[in-house]
């Protein structure tokens, strides 16, 4: 969903400490960057921000990046953060671009939160969980990727499952219905609040690869 962009988002991407500008310049230095060996789990499609900030808070041994190709969205999601969040850093970019962000085996956990299912036949290529992007993913992380895995749309996750299974990861903790389910320990995020507090189903799934 677009949001209208605000006339201090631009700004706010300057100032805003939590910002990286440069992140093709961190390429190979995220730990650097972070000061520790903690790993580094980043989240395509971050939104506004509250999944990353309250992972940020009750993990402090992991360093969260949220990635975020909407401006305005970005900007929201660090205003809204502490900046005294040492373990957490946005980047305004294109999932698409991951190459030209990490090196490979710099980060282990990928998250897919809601992303948008592109319901449309012919634009299934575009879905994140496609198995085109699977197979970058797998490549960037390397041999301990993980993906964590989250959706309202029934449609996506039958899909997802299938690009999973068929380029071979390792499929575990799945969830036709996560909130009435006996999994511990989800934080949600603010479409899943939304979605939940309507009554609807929330489907996820951890896929890992196959050593």
């Amino acid at each position: 969903m677009r949001v209208r962009k605000k006339p201090w988002a631009a700004q706010e991407l300057l100032d805003n400490t939590l910002v990286i500008n440069d992140a093709p310049e961190k390429k190979g230095k995220w730990k650097e960057y972070f000061g520790n060996d903690h790993p580094i789990y980043v989240e395509i499609g971050c939104g506004k921000g509250g999944f990353l900030r309250k992972n940020a808070e009750a993990y402090p041994d992991v360093n969260f990046i949220g990635i975020e190709q909407q401006e305005t969205v970005v900007a929201m999601a660090a205003r809204r953060a502490d900046e005294e969040l040492p373990n957490l850093a946005f980047v305004w970019d294109n999932a698409s671009n991951l190459s030209d962000l990490f090196e490979v085996g710099e980060f282990q956990r990928l998250y897919l939160n809601f992303s948008d299912p592109w319901p449309k036949k012919r634009t299934y290529k575009r879905r994140l969980t496609y198995r085109g992007f699977l197979q970058e993913y797998r490549r960037i992380m390397g041999e301990d990727a993980e993906i964590f895995f989250k959706t309202d749309n029934r449609g996506l996750f039958e899909f997802s499952l299938n690009e999973f299974c068929a380029d071979d990861w390792k499929l575990s903790n799945i969830s036709l219905d996560l909130h009435n389910s006996d999994y511990e320990g989800n934080i949600m995020t603010e479409y899943e609040e939304k979605f939940s507090s309507r009554g609807m189903p929330i489907y996820r799934l951890e896929a890992r690869n196959r050593k």
